[in-house]
């Protein structure tokens, strides 16, 4: 193919068995998503968020969060209908950014699906790691309108704690009452996914027995417009909000900003079993690289994120064609898109004609530091239902871009093993694989 990238010919033996680790003996533990909490652009869960991805539904309207009538683009993702007052108090409320709100609703969300129970009991043993790739990026403009209007002595006290990005992480952990690890991940658009892939690791040494993991964002505000406008990288089809996002359609014109968050619950597989949990999927690979080339431009080849497809399956012990479903990084930018094609034909080699591929930024936007943790939650309703969702306006195909992208309408397949990608400004590539939980 287009690099000189190896194939995976050999596997590191990272799923061996359940039950805690040692590196003396080089047994792990298996490591699965036992829970699923989402607020996106599409519901106030991941059902209904599900519900409307199948369907074709997109999640794109007029911004209403601020009037953005000056604005170059004036579209975006929104949660709508989101009450923070259902998960948190009002004096809380008035002390998060909207992205900390986001978290912790999910977090909420996601122990509640997987009911887990939390008590003094297991509390240290479970961590909360959250990726954002921006953090609290609205509390960070509004302060500072407040320093230059009004002065430095009228600038909010929490301003600090309410804009730093791990805050998210912080404020779950102190709402549920977890002290177990607890930080944030931060590598732009694959924050999400990298804070799962460290937590899955986390579990799989032995390290704990329970995270709370996924990814938050929620920058729709003029400075987070204006500055993805000033790289061009915005979608400006303004008069026609559903059909703006585009993935591999030669009329693509740029992403849409989203915001939303999306936490699962990861376990060590016995200790999953011990409970009588509810397995959704099991996650058994996790490769993440550096294009180390530009800060905002992929490497045009795609080495660096076929180098991160290879390192997942490598450690997942899986080959190419054991791959059912691709849930595309698919930005809807002309740079990215054709680079993930040259990503994918690069790991995947002939196969990469064969096996199905969709971007459902199609649909959500683009969550930033949340995509790469709805976009996993995605592929786990795809095991679980056996459904593709499909890739919404491809009206007209990019030639650069000619795999079988599941065009507009979502398709039945039994997924056994799907491949989400992720990939962030500065060169960050992230893969997770996931996989149908049997107990072999």
């Amino acid at each position: 193919m287009e690099s000189s990238v190896s194939s995976p010919i050999s596997c590191f033996p990272l799923q061996i068995k359940a039950g805690r680790s040692t590196a003396i003996n080089n047994q792990f533990q298996r490591v699965v998503v036992t829970g699923i909490g989402a607020f996106t652009p599409l519901g106030l869960d991941m059902a209904s968020t599900w519900e409307n991805l199948v369907a074709g539904k997109s999640g794109i309207d007029r911004i209403t969060l601020f009037d953005a009538a000056k604005m170059e683009t004036k579209i975006a993702g929104e949660v709508k209908g989101f009450d923070p007052g259902n998960y948190i108090n009002r004096k809380d409320i008035r002390r998060m950014d909207r992205f900390a709100q986001l978290a912790v609703a999910a977090g909420y969300q996601t122990v509640k699906n997987a009911d887990l129970k939390i008590n003094s009991a297991n509390q240290d043993d479970i961590g909360v790691f959250i990726g954002s790739g921006i953090g609290g990026l609205t509390t960070m403009f509004e302060q500072a309108k407040v320093l230059i209007e009004k002065g430095p002595d009228r600038v909010s006290p929490f301003l600090a704690p309410m804009m730093i990005s791990d805050i998210a992480a912080a404020q779950i952990s102190i709402a549920l009452g977890v002290k177990g690890p607890n930080m944030c991940m931060t590598s732009a658009c694959s924050s999400g996914s990298d804070a799962i892939g460290a937590a899955y690791e986390f579990i799989r040494y032995g390290n704990s027995n329970v995270m709370i993991a996924g990814g938050t964002e929620a920058i729709i505000n003029p400075l987070g417009i204006t500055a993805f406008n000033a790289l061009k990288a915005l979608s400006t089809r303004n008069d026609e909000p559903q059909k703006a996002s585009r993935p591999f359609d030669k009329e693509r014109d740029g992403f849409i900003i989203s915001e939303g968050a999306v936490a699962l619950v990861l376990e060590g597989l016995e200790h999953a079993l011990n409970r009588g949990a509810n397995i959704l999927a099991e996650i058994i690979g996790y490769g993440a690289t550096a294009d180390s080339f530009h800060v905002t431009q992929p490497l045009e080849s795609g080495e660096g994120a076929a180098r991160a497809m290879l390192l997942a399956m490598k450690r997942a012990c899986i080959r190419p064609e054991e791959i059912d479903y691709i849930n595309a990084h698919g930005t809807s930018t002309q740079l990215n898109d054709a680079m993930e094609t040259r990503a994918i034909k690069t790991a995947l080699g002939e196969y990469a004609y064969k096996v199905p591929v969709s971007s459902t930024k199609s649909m959500t936007g683009h969550l930033i530091g949340c995509a790469g943790a709805i976009e996993p939650a995605i592929c786990i309703n795809t095991i679980l239902k056996d459904i593709i969702p499909p890739t919404i306006n491809l009206d007209n195909p990019d030639p650069a871009c000619d795999l079988d992208y599941v065009p507009h309408v979502a398709r039945k397949a039994k997924v056994d093993v799907a491949l989400t990608n992720s990939f962030g400004f500065g060169g960050h590539n992230s893969v997770l694989i996931l996989k149908r939980y049997s107990e072999a």
